[in-house]
């Protein structure tokens, strides 16, 4: 059930990333797979599905209610964001550095938090795309094994591009991102 909901997500994310609510479910999800990765020790089938879902939840409802205050809620979005793109990027590669995960996360939160305040429109569309592309190749990876590592990223690199296309502006008629 896990992969499936992951490419669901990830690809509604690639799709429609630029609403608020949508990117906070994926960031919401993808944090929580990110955190699962970091407590090996808890592998319970349950637990493992409760939590990215339990904070997906969180972000589509966090990020509707926050459209008042958009600009903060952005923010934070790009800082949580930012830290679950580089969690995802290392658990991809079966990278587990201890302390150096968390720090590089820190690292990826404040990449994040620059990238939405200087370029808004264009850092939501971006990470949306990072994120939902990370989503699918994370839920293909659980049926697809070979998925991981370099094969995993080149993946994510493809559905990035395609969604931040789509959302920009780049295919058809629609409107570029201000």
């Amino acid at each position: 059930m896990f992969p499936i909901l992951a490419i669901a997500l990830g690809v509604a994310v690639l799709a429609l990333g630029r609403r608020l609510a949508v990117l906070g479910a994926a960031v919401g999800a993808l944090l929580g797979i990110g955190l699962l990765s970091l407590f090996p020790g808890s592998s319970s089938p349950l637990l493992m599905l409760a939590i990215p879902i339990l904070l997906a939840v969180i972000g589509f409802l966090g990020a509707a209610f926050a459209k008042g205050i958009v600009d903060i809620a952005l923010l934070v979005l790009g800082v949580f964001a930012g830290a679950a793109i580089v969690l995802e990027f290392l658990d991809l590669f079966h990278l587990n550095l201890g302390l150096l995960n968390w720090l590089l996360a820190v690292v990826g939160g404040g990449a994040g938090l620059i990238m939405v305040r200087r370029f808004k429109d264009w850092a939501m569309i971006i990470l949306a795309g990072l994120i939902g592309g990370l989503l699918v190749t994370r839920g293909l990876s659980i049926w697809l094994p070979f998925l991981e590592g370099a094969l995993g990223t080149l993946l994510v690199i493809v559905l990035a591009g395609g969604g931040i296309a789509y959302q920009g502006g780049l295919f058809g008629k629609r409107r570029a991102a201000a």
